[in-house]
């Protein structure tokens, strides 16, 4: 990979937010983007797929995620360096967001290729948007680890001078509640569960009543789920 391609004679990567659900919530530049490059970088082509196919976008999608070996992410680069352009999206949100795409990123930045951000829907800014709390300054830390690391998680979590944020599985979330709720047991939270999607919801209080609701509804223990705790 070459380090001194001159840069108006290399194409263009464009770093693209999508709708975290609402198909509605992409901007028009998003579209214009996507209908104009020479091809889609996806962290799931199928994902990508059905917002393409709703807004009748027809172009080449290219499988590029976390696991996308060297050797195909520099024969990406290659194409860019030799004026393609490409936009990257990753299933939902914004790519970088605890989301694939920061390598890619930076075999782009070390080849001198233009790297161009399209800024639109992410959980972490729909759930600071509501939160109702003094947001100015706040701590986000990604996916709590699933085995090795979780009690640090935690206790990071409660020992923090300014509000938290975390992304949250389905398949953790009461695990992870609880076991937060034994560090910190006064903390309180703001839970956003399936935002823009139709059955959105944002749950407020102490750690023991958001417990206390999801547990006695376990059918909405379902979706994806972004926290705040205070």
């Amino acid at each position: 990979m070459s380090n001194n391609t001159p840069l108006n004679q290399s194409g263009t990567l464009f770093i693209v937010a999508t709708p975290i659900g609402n198909l509605s919530d992409i901007t028009l530049r998003a579209l214009e983007t996507l209908k104009a490059v020479d091809g889609i970088l996806c962290e799931d082509t199928r994902v990508t797929g059905k917002l393409l196919k709703h807004y009748d976008i027809q172009k080449p999608t290219i499988s590029c995620h976390e696991h996308t070996d060297e050797k195909k992410l520099v024969h990406i680069i290659e194409r860019l360096q030799k004026g393609e352009s490409f936009a990257f999206v990753s299933d939902a949100g914004t790519p970088g967001l605890s989301d694939p795409g920061n390598r890619l990123v930076a075999f782009a930045v070390l080849a001198h290729i233009s790297v161009i951000p399209l800024p639109g829907a992410s959980a972490l800014g729909a759930i600071v948007s509501v939160a109702g709390i003094d947001m100015r300054e706040f701590l986000f830390l990604g996916f709590p680890p699933h085995k090795k690391g979780r009690e640090t998680f935690f206790k990071s979590v409660n020992a923090s001078e300014f509000p938290v944020i975390y992304y949250e599985s389905p398949h953790r979330v009461i695990k992870n509640l609880t076991l937060l709720s034994e560090f910190a047991p006064d903390i309180r939270i703001v839970v956003g569960r399936e935002l823009t999607k139709i059955f959105e919801e944002v749950v407020r209080g102490t750690i023991g009543e958001v417990l206390e609701y999801f547990t006695s509804h376990p059918e909405k223990v379902k979706g994806e789920f972004v926290v705040i705790a205070y």
